[in-house]
């Protein structure tokens, strides 16, 4: 296509909010990239965290690293989402990326741990918009009946991502210097030229017209109470297992995020259509159990999701980076669920049989994954992982999919947003939770570890002289070395690590009884969900027509 027809087709879709498929794939490109940053930062950081302490003498503070990001986060993704729908998502965009990529800028050139938190936080004020406002500017510019189509891209970024994460993070980590620059520096550094692609491809191909809301009020009340009620209890769930879930710190944190999490509500309902999460939303039965169903599938997903890695590296001897591969057909059964179910649903234009089938799976997956023993090998775990893929790709999809259309299309990007946070905060909730039940379950079985170790040094004491078994020497801190790097039990005497290995497998495995009730839970909800019709018109087109028919 020459310049001047590629000029004459983005005027004409500017003004019609009609998009050809490819002005749509360029689009994509570009909210893909911006979505690959975000996706990918949270598993890099993860995997090299250890070595960024190390080096920045600030293990105690790592915690903060992640917390900080985590808050900021999770507070600026309504805020995108209401500041969208008054202002145009394009620029929104474009600041969320800009500001992602500044905050990871400054992160890489940290002097301190607490340095490295600050910038992180800022780092995740840009996070905040990358996947709310890249959903809803698909919302936007693809009809619902036509979008699950598109959205399954989004969830093979986000599946790369997962793979990918561990093996650059992990790369990074282990080399000294790249042009003089400490090599986890570039975790952060790397995401310059990530951004700056999306960043041109968004500047260059994003143009959709922007109809104004008819109120710019801005609900700072309502930011203000949503920080205060949030950020508790995100910290309380990063915290909490440190502190103790009854600790004065934790029992203030409740209370104060109780506070606020009421006045924003009473604030909220007083500001009415100019709220920063309009209550009116909730009176569609479709909108509000969908989000209910998100926040149950959020914590079910995380919070089981998150005891695979450790699985793989406590039970099977992986390496941060190998525990990636090993995760790779959880990645591709979400990817062809995600595909698959995204054409039928655009043929059919049906959808509540892929939450409900979605959810089924999980649930499947988790009660299969219950019965986990250390002496199992790894095709066995592999069947779980991908029947929990297959689940979650038709889940994900659908549930933004349901959220989006049960709403008119001048509310998509509060919706759309308000369905990511409640996901977010369900997902956090669930880590928490879930960790807290598989490290007391690992507490718990610590004398049963102790004495079978001790009976097994006992009668053959030569174990102890086996340089493979040096960790095991008395006076050293065992579960230390079990969280910090676990390797160490692929290669000790299996009379010694067995017993280890058999705890937190068994550990593990109440981790997913209880992730199977949560997800039994939300296949419950997606019986009662009703299926709306998905609409044809994309949501600029909508509001098009609403303005040319106020205009006459």
């Amino acid at each position: 296509m020459a310049r001047a027809d590629r000029k004459a087709a983005a005027a004409e879709s500017a003004k019609t909010g009609v998009m050809t498929h490819r002005q749509i794939m360029f689009v994509l490109l570009g909210l893909m990239a911006g979505m690959f940053l975000s996706a990918l930062d949270q598993s890099v950081v993860g995997t090299a965290m250890r070595t960024i302490a190390d080096d920045l003498h600030g293990l105690s503070a790592q915690a903060w690293v992640t917390t900080a990001y985590l808050i900021t986060s999770t507070i600026a993704t309504p805020i995108y989402g209401k500041l969208g729908d008054i202002f145009g998502r394009r620029y929104l965009f474009i600041t969320a990326i800009s500001i992602f990529i500044v905050g990871s800028v400054i992160s890489g050139f940290a002097n301190s741990m607490y340095e490295l938190a600050a910038f992180r936080a800022i780092q995740g004020i840009g996070a905040g918009g990358l996947f709310a406002l890249a959903l809803t500017i698909l919302a936007d510019i693809v009809p619902p009946r036509d979008r699950a189509k598109y959205q399954g891209m989004f969830l093979a970024v986000f599946g790369t991502s997962s793979v990918l994460g561990p093996l650059i993070g992990g790369l990074f980590a282990g080399i000294d210097n790249i042009f003089g620059i400490t090599g986890w520096r570039w975790i952060f550094l790397m995401n310059l030229p990530i951004g700056l692609i999306a960043l041109f491809l968004v500047i260059s191909f994003l143009h959709i017209p922007h109809h104004a809301a008819t109120s710019k009020v801005i609900d700072w009340w309502g930011v203000v109470t949503i920080i205060v009620g949030v950020v508790p209890i995100l910290i309380v769930a990063e915290q909490g297992r440190e502190w103790g879930w009854t600790s004065f710190n934790s029992i203030a944190s409740y209370v104060i995020g109780i506070v606020g999490i009421a006045s924003f509500i009473l604030i909220e309902r007083k500001m009415g259509d100019d709220a920063l999460l309009p209550l009116k939303l909730f009176k569609s039965r479709t909108f509000s159990l969908t989000t209910l169903l998100g926040v149950v599938v959020g914590m079910g997903m995380f919070g089981g999701m998150i005891s695979l890695p450790l699985v793989l590296q406590i039970v099977y001897g992986a390496s941060p980076t190998d525990s990636g591969y090993l995760m790779i057909p959880m990645v591709l059964g979400l990817m062809t669920s995600t595909i698959v179910s995204g054409r039928i649903t655009s043929k059919t234009g049906k959808y509540k049989i892929f939450m409900v089938l979605g959810a089924a799976l999980m649930a499947v997956s988790f009660s299969y994954l219950a019965t986990l023993t250390f002496e199992w090998a790894i095709w066995q775990i592999t069947i779980g992982m991908i029947v929990m893929g297959l689940g979650l790709g038709q889940l994900m999809q659908t549930l933004t999919i349901a959220s989006q259309n049960a709403v008119e299309a001048r509310d998509i990007g509060v919706a759309t947003s308000s369905a990511t946070f409640f996901r977010q905060m369900g997902g956090t909730l669930g880590v928490a939770v879930f960790l807290s039940i598989l490290f007391n379950n690992i507490a718990d079985k610590g004398p049963e570890i102790g004495a079978k170790i001790g009976a097994a040094i006992k009668a053959n004491p030569a174990l102890l002289a086996d340089p493979k078994n040096k960790d095991f020497l008395p006076g050293g801190n065992l579960m230390a070395q079990i969280t910090s790097d676990s390797r160490f039990l692929k290669t000790a005497s299996p009379e010694l690590a067995n017993p280890i290995k058999q705890a937190f497998a068994e550990s593990a495995a109440n981790v997913f009884v209880s992730a199977t009730i949560v997800i039994v839970i939300g296949f419950a909800i997606s019986l009662f969900i009703k299926e709306l019709a998905l609409r044809t018109k994309s949501g600029v087109q909508e509001k098009a027509d609403a303005a040319a028919a106020s205009a006459h």
